[in-house]
């Protein structure tokens, strides 16, 4: 098979009930034929189920579906996506390391970088985009990672993934990439050199907004530091919520298809109202790395950040005045969600923090679901006009 779709639906494993679609494997433990089997497998001298703690069908039909998406040798589900980033630099650095991280950054990933990884002896310097010839003076003589995100959240800014591979390879790190607002079906990461990828599978993956869930996937010696990692910290992914994702990923490529499509509509109808100071989009001519986002992606995704003229005050109001669109601390679901980061998701930024990483009082991220674009863009202008 070579096409993501067909892959994503038709990777599965079968037991011997010849079932057509996946059963749900609800164990926390299996049985072994012999002592000896035990040993083996403990001793990993051959390879199955031991404890859903380490391994279940059920994550391993998920993993082996992604990776197949992402173009990557193996991987670990975890039980949320922050356990995913957590495991994927705990596991792979110790104390004295040192990370390079673009400042646009998840509010929570800025956290374990500044107030986590430190008491660990783990530091971390960012840096910015728009300054790319500068980076090299940022790797220290122990800087052993380089992390990014694109697009970053919410400030939808697009790091160069070819560069950062060749940086990455120029200076003997280890790259990851947060793909998670692009999805494998929109970016692979991989392809430009990225050693680890990493999910949060609750979002787009799942795209329904039922369950949690976490990916890290990459080069088989790397994660298997990370199964290592994982099987004795415990951030296992449930055989339910691994079933529900492995599912999931079955309509991944026709639910982005709408995201996109949704998303661009809605994104040129807004640009240039007289309410708004910015609209952001990837796929608009207007953003920064249109070019760039256009290389290294097939669609610009399901996310559009609004910026309201009357800082906080306008956009609590906007907000208020929403009367289809949700309001939750999600993204990618099937239906539309309106976020304010700057109270929300970053609040725990400093207002200097969020400046640099372009988050103003007033920047609305918008996660475009799958309802009609008429109604979402009537929901999202009835409450404009009644904000004023």
């Amino acid at each position: 098979m070579s096409h993501f779709e067909t892959d994503s639906i038709r990777i599965q494993s079968r037991t011997n009930e010849k079932e057509h679609s996946s059963p749900i494997f609800l164990t926390s433990s299996f049985t072994f034929d012999s002592a000896e089997e035990a040993r083996a497998m403990f001793a990993d001298e051959i390879q199955g189920n031991i404890y859903s703690r380490y391994a279940n069908p059920n994550s391993a039909d998920l993993i082996e579906k992604v990776c197949a998406a992402e173009g990557t040798e193996d991987g670990i589900a975890t039980a949320s996506g922050m356990a995913a980033m957590f495991g994927s630099i705990a596991s792979l650095l110790q104390q004295g390391d040192h990370i390079l991280a673009s400042r646009s950054l998840f509010g929570s990933t800025h956290q374990l970088l500044t107030r986590v990884f430190p008491k660990w002896g783990i530091t971390s310097t960012y840096g910015d985009i728009s300054d790319y010839q500068n980076w090299g003076k940022l790797v220290q003589p122990n800087t052993k990672m380089l992390f990014i995100e694109t697009p970053s959240n919410p400030g939808l800014e697009i790091i160069d993934l070819e560069w950062a591979g060749k940086f990455a390879q120029a200076h003997g790190l280890i790259l990851v990439v947060d793909n998670c607002f692009a999805t494998p079906y929109l970016q692979q990461p991989a392809k430009w050199g990225a050693h680890i990828v990493t999910h949060s599978a609750t979002k787009y993956i799942d795209g329904q907004g039922r369950v949690l869930g976490g990916l890290i996937l990459g080069k088989r010696e790397l994660i298997k530091e990370v199964q290592f990692f994982t099987r004795h910290t415990g951030p296992s992914i449930s055989p339910f919520n691994a079933w529900i994702l492995a599912k999931s990923m079955e309509t991944l490529a026709v639910r982005m298809d709408r995201h996109c499509e949704n998303a661009l509509r809605i994104a040129k109808y807004f640009e240039g109202s007289s309410q708004l100071e910015a609209v952001k989009y990837p796929f608009l001519p207007s953003h920064p790395q249109h070019d760039l986002a256009k290389k290294q992606m097939k669609a610009g995704g399901g996310i559009i950040t609004l910026s309201l003229k009357g800082g906080v005050s306008r956009a609590q109001r906007f907000i208020d005045q929403l009367q289809m669109i949700s309001v939750t601390a999600n993204l990618g679901d099937s239906r539309s969600i309106i976020t304010h980061p700057a109270s929300t998701t970053h609040s725990k930024l400093s207002a200097e923090e969020r400046a640099k990483v372009g988050i103003s009082d007033g920047l609305i991220r918008l996660s475009v679901g799958l309802e009609h674009s008429d109604d979402i863009i009537l929901d999202v202008e009835r409450a404009l006009e009644r904000s004023k």
